[in-house]
C-alpha cells in the first residue's frame, strides 16, 4: 500500500526541548499560588493518588482509595513532616 500524501515532513533535524518528565506541574489555588498536596500510595489496591490540603478550621489532607474506598486523613501539625510521599496499608 502506497502513501497517498504528496509531502513528507522530516523532523529528525529539529532539536528536542529539554523536558523533565518527572517534574510535576503544580495545581493553582484560588489566589494563584501552588496548592499543597501529598502523594499517597494505597498499598491495598496498588493505586497512587494526590490529596490536596483542605483549609478548614483545622487544616488537613483527606481522601479515599479510588478502588476500595479506604479512608485516610493527614492532619497538618506545626512540627509536620518533610516528606510529601506516604504509603497507606
Amino acid at each position: 500500500m502506497s502513501d497517498p500524501r504528496d509531502y513528507k515532513l522530516d523532523l529528525s533535524s529539529m532539536a528536542s526541548p529539554e523536558v523533565d518528565e518527572t517534574a510535576e506541574v503544580p495545581q493553582r489555588g484560588p489566589s494563584g499560588g501552588a496548592r499543597p498536596f501529598l502523594r499517597v500510595h494505597f498499598a491495598c489496591c496498588n493505586v497512587y493518588l494526590r490529596l490536596y490540603r483542605k483549609d478548614t478550621p483545622s487544616p488537613h489532607y483527606a481522601g479515599a482509595c479510588p478502588k476500595c474506598a479506604k479512608l485516610v486523613r493527614f492532619t497538618v501539625s506545626p512540627g509536620g513532616s518533610a516528606s510529601r510521599d506516604f504509603t497507606v496499608y
